[in-house]
């Protein structure tokens, strides 16, 4: 029976359907692409923690209405709380939504996301984690951070290091495009099932009297098949990207792409040097040294090293990219947006230093994340 969660004046932007052991949450901000409001975060992770504390439920499924899944964090009003010159607001909101990634990331029951559409940013944070990634030819998939003047954040520094070969430096400092086909072929998706089979599959899943993820996974995969690969697409490409991704600076990254330029006229090589030098410059630094830290880190230290970094980026001490980013992509739309500094070289390896410091502030703290015991997270196993 759909219940919905009231907030914003009696907006219903997240609303449940309880059947049976199934809970499916429904994000509903479909003019805004189920773009992450504070009181839906907060709304989740109210649901998340009831559904995990109540015996009855066996399984949750999230999914979003209209044409995506999610777009991502509304960082539209981040941007206009810390204009009015609170960061701290800004900090509110990710502190929370990083919370919400970790609850997921290390929940002790099977979460099916169902990926039909647009899934950017903050939707990546809050499927990803889940044990179950359901993608169709619908679904298209980014992290375009770094055009914003921010970095992939929710945790991505974990999963995207944990991407094949340097997949995940690809598509993060890119912000490339990947369509459900490729999404299951890196391991973004744990399966692939036409849009039109997805009402049977939700009625064979609400069904479900278990927790048990090898009988959920048994159920999906009876409606799922492997779709192909474009012929254009940059999984393709893995060579390549193994070969100019795995360079240890961004400035090697582009000039080794542009060698592989000269070698061969590829449309796909122009459009990733395009991509990396029209992104802020701070971000593709900041951005390249978190994915590479994350390789080495599990789920719940990324996410507190990231909060780090989105402070840093709140505050606007070193660049204040994120705002200019969000004015020329998001705001006035103009798509120009002017970057400070402006280019790879104006900026040293202690500026990049200082993102990844605890912040200098007597009323700030670290992302305090909650004691979990279902660790360490099965969330990426497909990887």
């Amino acid at each position: 029976m759909a219940q919905s969660s009231s907030n914003n004046g009696g907006t219903d932007q997240v609303l449940v359907e309880e059947r049976a052991s199934v809970r499916t949450i429904i994000l509903n901000r479909s003019k805004q692409l189920n773009a992450l409001s504070f009181p839906m975060i907060s709304r989740l992770l109210e649901l998340f923690h009831a559904s995990e504390g109540d015996s009855n439920v066996k399984m949750i499924i999230l999914k979003g209405n209209g044409r995506a899944f999610c777009a991502g964090g509304d960082v539209t009003a981040v941007v206009h709380n810390v204009r009015q010159g609170n960061w701290k607001l800004g900090a509110d909101y990710f502190r929370e939504e990083f919370t919400l990634n970790y609850l997921m990331a290390t929940y002790s029951k099977p979460q099916v996301s169902i990926l039909n559409g647009i899934v950017m940013g903050g939707g990546l944070g809050a499927s990803v984690h889940g044990r179950f990634r359901v993608a169709t030819e619908k679904s298209v998939c980014a992290m375009p951070e770094t055009a914003l003047g921010l970095f992939p954040d929710v945790g991505a520094s974990y999963f995207y290091s944990r991407l094949p070969g340097f997949f995940g430096e690809y598509a993060g400092l890119t912000g490339a495009r990947l369509d459900g086909a490729e999404m299951l072929a890196c391991g973004l998706a744990t399966h692939f099932v036409p849009s039109e089979r997805l009402p049977f599959l939700e009625q064979a899943l609400a069904k479900v009297n278990t927790s048990d993820p090898d009988v959920i996974s048994t159920i999906i995969s009876r409606f799922s098949n492997i779709p192909k690969l474009k012929a254009e697409s940059p999984y393709h490409k893995m060579n390549i990207i193994d070969r100019c991704f795995s360079r240890r600076t961004i400035e090697e990254i582009i000039s080794s792409l542009e060698n592989e330029a000269l070698n061969k006229k590829d449309d796909w090589i122009s459009s990733t040097i395009q991509s990396l030098k029209k992104a802020s410059p701070t971000s593709l630094k900041i951005s390249l040294r978190s994915i590479r830290e994350g390789r080495l880190q599990g789920v719940g230290s990324c996410l507190v090293r990231e909060y780090r970094m989105v402070c840093h980026v709140l505050r606007g001490e070193f660049s204040k990219d994120f705002f200019e980013g969000c004015r020329a992509l998001l705001i006035d739309k103009d798509k120009n947006p002017k970057w400070e500094p402006s280019r790879l070289e104006l900026i040293r390896d202690d500026d990049v230093d200082r993102y990844f410091s605890k912040i200098d502030d007597e009323d700030w703290e670290d992302l305090k994340l909650p004691p979990r015991s279902n660790l360490p997270p099965y969330a990426m196993a497909k990887l």
